[in-house]
């Protein structure tokens, strides 16, 4: 039997799996996944399951505000492809991630077998954003971070609404930390992409 431990917050835990079932496969994952739509399913690197609740209102007004600003950018400038939080990949290391926001390079996208483009697929995303909930820890996010730079993401924003901060990840360069500004640029990697942060740090502002 698998146990089940608190993964850094009261909401989002750690399934931490024996070894036959670390080796379930993409097609057994993928199913698993579908049976339990309701929770937000990844898997680590090494095969154990983290399994986080659907996201608040708050959170969930916020994320909707990021998805639409990063696609309404994505469809003008046409030379990639946006994604919502409901999106799995399978990164390099293995690892299953779902970014809050995310977009991919046409080019590599394209790619891709159309098959796998329907799954969870086998691409780390160019530019990822994870948005901080009330019930998400730092240290877990900061690890998912670094995690999706070291599989090839170009770009990544860890946004903490209640800190007023995003935190800019770069490979091979220091984290550069934002403090309370009013919208956040995504040059050169997305040229022209800016998302403003006003109803992200006030989120019931009319």
């Amino acid at each position: 039997m698998a146990t089940q431990t608190p993964l850094l917050t009261e909401s989002c835990f750690l399934l931490r799996m024996p070894e036959r079932l670390r080796q379930m496969s993409e097609d057994e994952f993928f199913e698993f996944c579908v049976a339990n739509r309701d929770l937000r399913i990844e898997r680590t690197a090494e095969g154990d399951i983290v399994i986080m609740p659907p996201a608040g209102g708050e959170t969930g007004g916020s994320n909707f505000n990021i998805a639409r600003q990063l696609g309404n950018w994505a469809k003008a400038d046409g030379t990639g492809k946006g994604f919502d939080s409901s999106t799995g990949f399978t990164l390099p290391s293995k690892a299953v991630s779902a970014p809050d926001a995310s977009w991919i390079l046409m080019s590599r996208w394209k790619k891709l077998p159309k098959a796998n483009r329907r799954r969870f697929a086998h691409i780390c995303p160019d530019f990822v954003i994870e948005l901080k909930s009330p019930s998400d820890s730092m240290p877990f996010l900061e690890s998912k971070m670094e995690e999706y730079i070291a599989n090839g993401a170009r770009l990544g924003w860890l946004i903490d609404p209640d800190g007023r901060r995003v935190h800019i990840y770069r490979p091979n360069r220091t984290v550069v930390i934002l403090d309370d500004v009013s919208s956040v640029s995504a040059d050169p990697e997305l040229s022209g992409f800016t998302l403003e942060l006003g109803e992200i740090w006030n989120p019931d502002a009319e």
